[in-house]
């Protein structure tokens, strides 16, 4: 099950690319790049989120400075989007137009969706408060609000390992999916935009009061940039 393996099981998605039948693993050069940037977590601590039981509690400032919290939202369906300004699978998502217009229409529905920049920083790609609001509203993003995880202890519960790793979280508190955005597998805008959305449709089912059909898929893109 997805959200019960440790974050060294998906020490490094960045550049997997899924193409019709064909896939095609990441470059020498870009493992070395994972090698450099992406998550060192002990393998001794897997993430406390797992499917269908309570999701973990947090409190990490907004871009604001304001402290949001888990409790905060209690009764509302919640989605966790892990996010990068520097992860070109990411920037698919905005360019294509696709994150933007899922989160308005998630919104618009009463759920609550909360991208959350985990990037230490130490970390090249870090961005401050100010300026991390700033890129997020000038790539479209639309989420209720953006959250500064600078010390990573959210995103190591949550056990958040890519830019674009998804959670829902719903009414009644469980974790009710935790994967990947969509099928595309691509940082092709054109190809995201005709993928089909596993988050869209997770939440359908959450809004139509059924079970969540798919409540896991596996993540992909750049490994989140924690502490190294």
């Amino acid at each position: 099950m997805l959200a019960e393996r440790p974050v060294s099981a998906w020490m490094c998605v960045i550049g997997e690319y899924a193409m019709s039948r064909r896939r095609f693993l990441f470059t020498a050069a870009a493992a070395s790049w994972c090698a450099a940037w992406g998550p060192r977590v002990d393998a001794e601590s897997p993430p406390a989120a797992a499917l269908g039981k309570a999701a973990p509690a947090f409190n990490v400032p907004d871009t604001g400075g304001r402290g949001r919290t888990l409790a905060e939202f209690k009764g509302k369906t919640v989605v966790l989007e892990w996010t990068s300004p520097s992860c070109p699978f990411a920037a698919a998502q905005y360019t294509s137009g696709r994150m933007p217009e899922l989160q308005r229409w998630a919104i618009g529905k009463g759920i609550v969706w909360l991208s959350v920049l985990s990037t230490h920083p130490s970390r090249g790609d870090y961005l401050a408060a100010a300026p991390a609001e700033a890129f997020n509203r000038e790539r479209g993003g639309a989420p209720s609000a953006l959250l500064m995880d600078t010390s990573g202890t959210m995103g190591h519960v949550y056990g958040a390992t890519t830019a674009d790793h998804m959670f829902i979280i719903a009414g009644n508190g469980t974790l009710a999916y935790a994967g990947g955005i969509d099928d595309s597998e691509s940082r092709d805008p054109k190809e995201v935009a005709t993928s089909h959305n596993h988050v869209r449709a997770a939440l359908e089912d959450l809004l139509a009061g059924r079970r969540v059909a798919v409540p896991s898929t596996e993540p992909f893109g750049c490994a989140v940039s924690y502490a190294g």
